[in-house]
């Protein structure tokens, strides 16, 4: 796979060649996480490279984007509370420390987390998660994103 998409993700979703996208939103894009130590982590793109907080949208825009949030948290809530009968919760995060862009987090916690990160945030992990092939997102997340992607269809159909 071509991962140049990675350098420009919002552009890439725009042109339709960012293969982590699971469906376009009216504020952005959902998409999977690249690493999956936390399987159904995903992200949602605002659809504008340009803004990078919140607060740079107007107002009617910026909850339009807040209730995408909600829809891909719900999503990846049933998705992964349906797939893994060892589902907590979900943490959601706006952040914007390294990328410049707006996006939010979407982070399901499970139980069989280890005792001394299940109640801390995520990025408390060790770096070694974030690089390891094992949790690299592959072939083998297709059926979570399937799911993930049903669920946000219903959703987006019952709005």
């Amino acid at each position: 796979m071509d991962n140049n998409w990675r350098k420009d993700r919002i552009g890439s979703a725009l042109r339709d060649k960012n293969p982590t996208v699971l469906r376009r939103l009216e504020a952005g894009f959902a998409v999977i996480g690249d690493v999956q130590f936390l399987p159904g982590y995903s992200v949602l793109l605002v659809d504008d490279p340009a803004v990078q907080r919140l607060s740079e949208l107007p107002r009617s825009r910026r909850l339009t984007f807040l209730s995408d949030m909600d829809k891909l948290g719900e999503a990846v809530e049933l998705a992964c509370k349906r797939l893994d009968p060892a589902f907590r919760r979900v943490n959601l995060e706006i952040l914007g420390n390294t990328d410049p862009y707006l996006h939010a987090h979407v982070w399901p916690r499970f139980e069989w987390e280890p005792a001394d990160l299940v109640a801390r945030p995520v990025w408390l992990y060790p770096r070694e998660r974030w690089s390891d092939e094992r949790y690299a997102l592959g072939s083998q997340h297709d059926d979570l994103r399937e799911a993930i992607g049903e669920e946000l269809a219903r959703l987006t159909l019952d709005c």
